[in-house]
């Protein structure tokens, strides 16, 4: 019998595999899963330092620096200057950036409603239900239990 952990580590491979190839066969754009992220998280937050989604990513900060200016290269992320405090750079997407993304989102859409059809509508919304309880969970572990908000798995 499976245990908890491999289910969880089998699904995160499976899906990770789905996520890699994305950009390759979606956008045509020489985008990476962890750039794809940094897109998606400045996109969910609006204009975060550049500190908030190196921790919320759990990358450190001179990697993460290194995949932004590869992002700034390609035109897709700007990095701007906080005018509450000058020693914080905060991220934007491009108007390209932008249009990568909503390639990738429709993408990802494609695959997951393609999982989804092998399953019953009431199996997809136990599903639905289930990742954002398990989402929850991973959160408040973190934390002790504490809730926390615009966390999704750290506390830092």
């Amino acid at each position: 019998m499976e245990s908890v952990r491999e289910k969880l580590q089998i699904f995160v491979r499976r899906f990770g595999l789905l996520s890699a190839s994305c950009c390759d066969e979606c956008c045509g754009e020489q985008v990476s899963m962890v750039q794809s992220h940094i897109l998606f998280e400045i996109r969910r937050v609006g204009n975060p330092s550049m500190q908030r989604v190196a921790e919320e990513l759990g990358i450190d900060v001179t990697t993460f620096s290194r995949q932004v200016k590869s992002l700034e290269s390609k035109a897709l992320v700007v990095r701007r200057v906080s005018p509450e405090d000058r020693r914080v750079s905060l991220l934007g997407l491009t108007d390209a950036g932008e249009r990568v993304l909503a390639q990738i989102d429709r993408y990802m859409a494609d695959k997951v409603e393609q999982i989804f059809s092998c399953m019953t509508p009431f199996e997809r919304e136990t599903v639905i239900r289930s990742l954002g309880l398990l989402n929850d969970a991973v959160s408040r572990a973190g934390c002790r239990c504490e809730p926390q908000e615009e966390k999704i798995a750290c506390c830092k």
